[in-house]
């Protein structure tokens, strides 16, 4: 037997008494048997959830958080494997199979990666700690026995751009070791075309649970919430926006002084190309299901708010559907577009950025992925802004200097890290240096950390 220090009793008080930080990443769970179908399933989920790491780094709250992600999923038509306390081996094995079943299905398959436990940074790379390995060890220990989220993860699901790819990673974003600045968190991340990447909370920044086992993250819970109570015409998009506003919501209004001053705010990476819906895929012999009761202009209605381009004109016309139709079909849609449209209204009135309506304006000679880009960035899409940035860089047009450097200001001012990166390059190479500085700053404030192939930059 041994006796615990006085620092390890006072530690022990703290986790029991308040919440606990969660350094964590999502669940895998065993395989359930499926239910005999004639078709393969097209939605599939993988969920990992690790609690099982040394003292007193265990997460109590993991198991529960895959066990009710998994009945939520299960509503929405998902076939589920789960695993718990899986090192990193048996985790790459769980995500080769899963790759590999995805791979195999009809090529609209949505596939779900959830993940709770331990998570980092080591030399700019996003990790999740395997089970059973402490996530104070040394780097190299940390190396290998951690899963990367953007190499054993994102790049060994199939490539499919017009399909839907949902990764969602439950950890903290904060490196635990003390030998590294606790600003350096996970490291921001842009995503193929067909993926979202969500992460419970802002690089740098802790993810919070009570310390029980009964009891889900802040995190899970409203991730878990929003997936009964969500309207079946919400598309995935939209669903994980609403996801982030109901999770800072219920954090600022918790009881517990200290849980308010941690509120997160979750980082959505995202590049989805073909909308997709909450609704469950319909059977092949069911009936359709009954349309919900709605006002006549219902649709109408949100054919305005779809229809425009400028962000101000967005939030008005989505919050004008709201009081309308709170109820509506499109009430999700129009509350994500309402939020994010607000947020994109904000930054286009900063003084570092200079972007104005009408460099929104689209027509018909546009590829379609950018019109669609600048639909999205309206709506206060950080990534989609980027890529049309990024459709300016090699334009010869008079205007494309101007708009590559506009929308770069834009997307970082909506929180793209890797565009505030990127327009600091460019200031560096066009002899701004202290505009250079202040995008360089602007990066690592949003908690991108430069891989050291593009950091030499700096010297």
């Amino acid at each position: 037997m041994t006796t615990d220090s006085p620092a390890d009793l006072r530690r022990r008080t703290v986790l029991e008494a308040l919440p606990v930080l969660l350094a964590g990443a999502p669940a895998l769970g065993q395989a359930r048997p499926d239910e005999a179908n004639a078709s393969p399933p097209t939605r599939l989920a993988l969920l990992v959830g690790n609690r099982d790491y040394p003292e007193p780094d265990d997460l109590p709250p993991t198991h529960k958080n895959v066990q009710d992600l998994r009945a939520a999923l299960e509503q929405r038509g998902f076939s589920v494997t789960d695993a718990l306390d899986v090192d990193a081996a048996r985790t790459r094995q769980a995500i080769e199979g899963f790759a590999a079943s995805v791979r195999s299905g009809p090529s609209d398959t949505v596939a779900f990666f959830y993940f709770t436990g331990h998570g980092l940074q080591l030399d700019a790379e996003s990790l999740l700690v395997g089970a059973g390995t402490s996530p104070k060890a040394k780097a190299e220990v940390l190396g290998r026995n951690s899963v990367s989220v953007i190499k054993d993860v994102v790049e060994r699901m199939p490539q499919r751009p017009d399909a839907l790819t949902i990764c969602v990673i439950d950890a903290c974003r904060t490196n635990i070791r003390a030998a590294v600045q606790a600003s350096d968190g996970l490291n921001q991340i842009e995503v193929p075309p067909g993926f979202l990447v969500a992460f419970s909370t802002g690089a740098g920044k802790p993810a919070i649970a009570p310390a029980s086992a009964n009891l889900s993250t802040f995190y899970t819970a409203s991730l878990v919430k929003m997936l009964k109570s969500a309207d079946e015409e919400a598309t995935w998009s939209d669903f994980f926006s609403i996801v982030r506003l109901d999770v800072l919501n219920t954090m600022r209004n918790y009881p517990v002084e200290a849980v308010r001053a941690l509120a997160q705010d979750s980082f959505i990476a995202k590049d989805v190309r073909r909308p997709v819906t909450l609704a469950r895929p319909a059977q092949a012999d069911a009936a359709p299901p009954p349309a919900p009761p709605r006002a006549p202009d219902d649709l109408e209605d949100w054919a305005a708010v779809d229809r425009s381009i400028w962000p101000q004109e967005v939030a008005q016309l989505a919050d004008g559907y709201l009081q309308h139709h709170p109820q509506g079909r499109r009430a999700t849609a129009a509350l994500a577009a309402r939020e994010g449209a607000k947020e994109a209204s904000q930054v286009l009135r900063r003084s570092d950025v200079r972007l104005f309506r009408t460099a929104f304006n689209v027509s018909d000679d546009m590829p379609e992925e950018i019109r669609a880009d600048i639909h999205k960035s309206a709506r206060g899409d950080k990534d989609a802004a980027a890529r049309v940035a990024r459709s300016y860089r090699d334009s010869n047009t008079p205007s494309a200097p101007g708009r590559y450097e506009g929308w770069l200001q834009y997307a970082a001012g909506l929180g793209n890290g890797i565009a505030a990166y990127e327009l600091a390059l460019h200031y560096r190479r066009s002899a701004q240096p202290l505009l250079a500085a202040q995008f360089e700053s602007r990066a690592r404030e949003l908690g991108y950390t430069p891989p050291p192939t593009l950091d030499h930059y700096r010297k």
